[in-house]
This record gives C-alpha cells, sequence and structure tokens, in this order.
C-alpha cells in the first residue's frame, strides 16, 4: 500500500511534507485536549438534530398517508407532530450557532494564547527565520482553522455517521435494494478520497504561504509607510505588491480548477444516484406497492443518506486545510524554548565578569565577539564603546541571556562573592533601555506598568521624575494620556524619556544603558544621566557613541 501510494505521489507531483500526517495528528489530539467542552456539545446537538430530522421524514410520511387516506389518524395532530419537531429542529439549530459563536472564540482565543506564549519563551536568535506578518497570519487565519476543525468539524463526523446510518437502516426496512442501491458509490469516493486530499493539500499550502507573503508585505508598508514616502518609492512597493497578488490569484485559479472538476465528478455521482432512486419510486408508486407518503420518505432518505456522503466530500478540503495549518504552527511551537525555571534574582550591588567570551548568531559561523575578557565591579559606571560592528550589541543579548556564549562565561557575582553563569533566568537583575521609540499603544500608564505591573502611582511619578518626564504631569489625562502605535502622539524624546522611566520601574540592579538618550538634547540628556548615574545601589552599564555618559564613567570598556 505504501509502494502505490509513492507511486501516487511522484503521479501526482506532490510535494513532500515537513511532518507526517500520524505527527500531525498527535499533535492535533494534544490541542484538543483543552477543548473538547465545545466538542462535546457539538457532538451532542449534531445527535439530537439526526434524531429530530428522521422523525421528521417519519411525520412527513404520516401526515400525507393520512391526507391520502392511505393511513388512519388525525391529520391536525399529525401536523401538531410535525410542526412540534420543526420547532425543536429550530431551537436545536439556535443553539448551535450560541455554542459556535461563543465557545467558539474562547476555544480560537486559548489556541492563540498557547501559541503566542510558547512563541514568546522560545530562543531568540537575533534573525528570525519567519516574518512578523507570516506570523500574525498564522496566529489569526491557521488558529481559527484548528479551532474550528477540532471544536465543530469533528464532533460533525459523529452526527453525519449517525445520520448515515439511521437514513440507511430506516430505508432498508422500506426497501432493502434501494438502501443497498443508495450506498454503492460510496467506496468510489473512499478510492478517490486520499489522491484527492494530497492533492488538495499541496493547492492550500501555497495559497496559504502566498497569503502570508501578502500579509507580510502589507504589514512591512504599513509599519514604514513613511520611509516609503520619503524615499519616494511608493511605485515599487505597489509594484512588489502587485507581484505577490498576481501570484496568490493564479495559485487560487489552480486551487480552484481542481476543486471545480473534483466537485463536478462527484456531484455527478450523487445526482445519478438520486435520479436512480426518483425513478425506482416513481415506477413503485405507478405498480402501487407503495403509497406517495413511503414515495416521499423514500426521497427523503435517500437525500439523507447521500447527505452524509457530500458532508464527507467537504470533510476532505477541511482535512486539507487544517493539515496546512498545524503544520505551520506546530513550526512555531517546535522553536527552541529558553531555559525554564525559577528566575535567579541576586540582591545588593551586582558585579559581572566576562571571561574569555565569544559570541555569534546561529545563521553565521564567524563570531560577532571573540576572546572578550572584562570585569565590571558591583556598584560602578561603565561606559562601552566602540565602532559599528564591533559586536556592542551583542555583548547587550549577551549579558541578558537572549545568546548564549559559544566559547567562555559571563557572569553575575553579588557583594557576598556567590556567581551565577548569566542565561535567561538571571534576565531579572537587569533593568534594560533599549534605543529608540519602543512605546506601545494604550496609554503613559499602561507601558509603565510593563516595566512593573504592581507599581504605585507615587513609584510611577518618582520614575518619570528621574527620566525628566516630568511634562506627562502637564497633559490633560496625566498618566492616562492615550498614545498610539510607537508612541504616536508624542515626539521622540517624550518616548524616549517615558521608555527610561518604563524600565526604572523593574527591580533589577543592574541598569543596562543601550544609546538611551540618542533623542535627548544635550542638556535633557546631562540631567537625566545625572539622575541616574548618581544611584549608586545599581551597576551601571552604559553602552553609547556619545561623549555625555562619559563624564560619569569609573572605566571605559572599547571594543
Amino acid at each position: 500500500m505504501s509502494r502505490l501510494y509513492s507511486r501516487l505521489r511522484r503521479l501526482l507531483q506532490l510535494p513532500e511534507s515537513r511532518y507526517t500526517v500520524r505527527a500531525i495528528a498527535r499533535w492535533l489530539w494534544t490541542t484538543w485536549r483543552g477543548n473538547r467542552l465545545q466538542a462535546f456539545l457539538n457532538a451532542i446537538l449534531g445527535l439530537t438534530e439526526v434524531a429530530i430530522s428522521l422523525a421528521m421524514v417519519w411525520a412527513m410520511q404520516r401526515t400525507i398517508d393520512i391526507a391520502s387516506a392511505q393511513q388512519e389518524g388525525t391529520l391536525t395532530t399529525a401536523i401538531a407532530v410535525m410542526a412540534a419537531l420543526i420547532i425543536a429542529h429550530f431551537i436545536v439549530q439556535i443553539a448551535r450557532i450560541w455554542v459556535r459563536t461563543t465557545l467558539g472564540v474562547w476555544a480560537q482565543n486559548r489556541l492563540q494564547e498557547a501559541i503566542i506564549e510558547r512563541m514568546l519563551h522560545a530562543r531568540w536568535h537575533g534573525r528570525e527565520r519567519l516574518h512578523s506578518g507570516d506570523v500574525v497570519s498564522r496566529l489569526t487565519t491557521d488558529v481559527g482553522t484548528v479551532a474550528t476543525f477540532l471544536t465543530e468539524t469533528v464532533p460533525s463526523v459523529l452526527s453525519t455517521l449517525a445520520m448515515f446510518v439511521g437514513a440507511f437502516v430506516y430505508l432498508y426496512q422500506m426497501d432493502a435494494w434501494l438502501a443497498v442501491l443508495s450506498v454503492a458509490i460510496l467506496p468510489i469516493f473512499a478510492i478517490l478520497s486520499r489522491a484527492y486530499v494530497a492533492h488538495s493539500r499541496k493547492y492550500a499550502k501555497m495559497v496559504r504561504e502566498d497569503e502570508s507573503a501578502v500579509q507580510s508585505h502589507l504589514t512591512e508598508t504599513v509599519q514604514h509607510r513613511m520611509l516609503i514616502k520619503t524615499m519616494q518609492c511608493i511605485g515599487l512597493m505597489m509594484q512588489r505588491l502587485s507581484d505577490v497578488h498576481a501570484k496568490l490569484r493564479r495559485d487560487i485559479r489552480r486551487r480552484a480548477r481542481f476543486s471545480i472538476f473534483s466537485n463536478l465528478v462527484l456531484n455527478t455521482g450523487f445526482q445519478a444516484g438520486y435520479l436512480l432512486a426518483f425513478g425506482w419510486s416513481v415506477f413503485r408508486l405507478a405498480a402501487r406497492t407503495i403509497t406517495f407518503g413511503q414515495m416521499t420518505a423514500f426521497l427523503q432518505l435517500v437525500y439523507r443518506i447521500q447527505g452524509p456522503a457530500r458532508d464527507i466530500t467537504r470533510l476532505a478540503p477541511a482535512c486539507v486545510a487544517v493539515l496546512t495549518a498545524a503544520e505551520r504552527l506546530m513550526e512555531i511551537e517546535e522553536m527552541e524554548s529558553e531555559a525554564a525555571g525559577k528566575q535567579k534574582m541576586m540582591h545588593g550591588a551586582l558585579g559581572i565578569t566576562i571571561d574569555n567570551l565569544s559570541a555569534g548568531y546561529d545563521d553565521n559561523d564567524h563570531d560577532t565577539i571573540t576572546n572578550l575578557n572584562f570585569v565590571i565591579p558591583a556598584g560602578s559606571i561603565t561606559a562601552i564603546m566602540g565602532e559599528t560592528g564591533t559586536g556592542k550589541t551583542t555583548l547587550i543579548r549577551v549579558l541578558l541571556g537572549l545568546l548564549q556564549p559559544r566559547r567562555g562565561h559571563a557572569i553575575i557575582t553579588d557583594e557576598m562573592g556567590n556567581n551565577c553563569e548569566i542565561t535567561p533566568l538571571t534576565r531579572c537583575n537587569f533593568v534594560y533601555v533599549p534605543q529608540g521609540n519602543t512605546l506601545l499603544s494604550g496609554t503613559i500608564r499602561d507601558n509603565l506598568l510593563l516595566g512593573n505591573a504592581h507599581a504605585s502611582d507615587v513609584e510611577m511619578t518618582t520614575a518619570l521624575r528621574m527620566a525628566c518626564a516630568d511634562f506627562v504631569f502637564d497633559l490633560p489625562a496625566g498618566l492616562d494620556t492615550k498614545t498610539s502605535e510607537g508612541g504616536a502622539g508624542l515626539s521622540e524624546g517624550q518616548a524616549q524619556r517615558i521608555a527610561i522611566a518604563r524600565a526604572l520601574l523593574r527591580p533589577g540592579n543592574i541598569i543596562l544603558l543601550d544609546e538611551a538618550t540618542s533623542a535627548l538634547d544635550a542638556d535633557t540628556e546631562q540631567r537625566v544621566l545625572h539622575n541616574i548615574m548618581t544611584d549608586h545601589r545599581r551597576t551601571i552599564i552604559c553602552v553609547t557613541h556619545r561623549t555625555a555618559a562619559l563624564d560619569y564613567a569609573e572605566q571605559i570598556i572599547r571594543l
């Protein structure tokens, strides 16, 4: 069988998948564990709807036979039973909509939170393999596809099988030959489904990759629209967008042609089967071997037998889509995680020892910093300087535990002489002020709370004054002043001072300033540095090209 499948893959030119179907199925099973309530409710409601649907066939047959005097009974009672079943069916449908729209969002949120948390805990590589736009596409479209499949599609399989078995048994009791003929076409679908799924998966993956490319281009265009305007390259960016759109349309057309052909073949088979059932029941009605109500029941039951078969053909594209979506989410989840465990908070003034340190990035064999040695005493002020490309940023990332040394050691030492190797678990000891505008959308208060989620208004006020961000108190809404993405509405200097205040709210005892005053004028820079540098409770490391910090530095390290 496997040899036949391999030949089929070569014949259809199907690409090899990074993950096996079994591996994806295991991942889906694990993901499903947190969403079983909705799946259970959908399954119960689906089975209830099947029971009501079959009861409606019986009620319709009985009502028609009573009306045509083929069966004894009260017509008003039969109509009342039919009406009750219709109302019950309507109630079940409303319940299914409620479950889908409420618990469905909850299921997507849970999965989205789990994926992004895993990504945030992943080891940082400096040069990320996935574009941010592609990641956003995976966290929205692919998460929605997986959540819908697990909570709605999978439970629907149970009701689909129940409908098929129930309708077949009901029809078999009325006419065995017609029941057998109605299901005779299903083995053909089973034979064709494997090739259909594999081929559809190829097209689904191509289209999803195209959609991610469009998402990535749009994300970069929106983020850098000022650069695009000033570089006067709007035409070029629009041409690139047109190119990725053209590829998306081309692959969608290819997928559509395959889908249309497949549906044409399948629907031809279904219509032929229904026509056969119609002709069979008409001849039996003409021969007076069945009543008009039974003929109506025949056609209703054949439709309910073919309905599950149609659902199976719809299940194939859903399986294809979820295989593609799961594969894309698994690529995020398999990112190597940082060291896990309890944070190693060290108290008192802290020093740093760099011993024969060499470090670089995963996609580059070249060491960015090589055989670096220095000591930063506890409570000291150190300036790190060097030309562009000498490894200042790499050193910062090593100190923050983002990059692990290839050789040598980076060690934190406390007042008692206890040593601790720098890892992600020692990051809590650092107060990091990055260069540039790093504010998030929200309010000034929201941004400050990122430094310390439990900070009081008094603590935030103290941090703002220390960062010379007193202007916040003159704003109409004060701490609750809203800022847009990237701190829009504030000047670069104002945004940078708020970012400094945010960092100063952190409890770490090593302040790491990375060109932290680059957007400030000379006078403000002097005041900010004075406020920070005269706080001798903390060790201060200042990475800078500017000379203002040198007036406070007790040692200068040049890379």
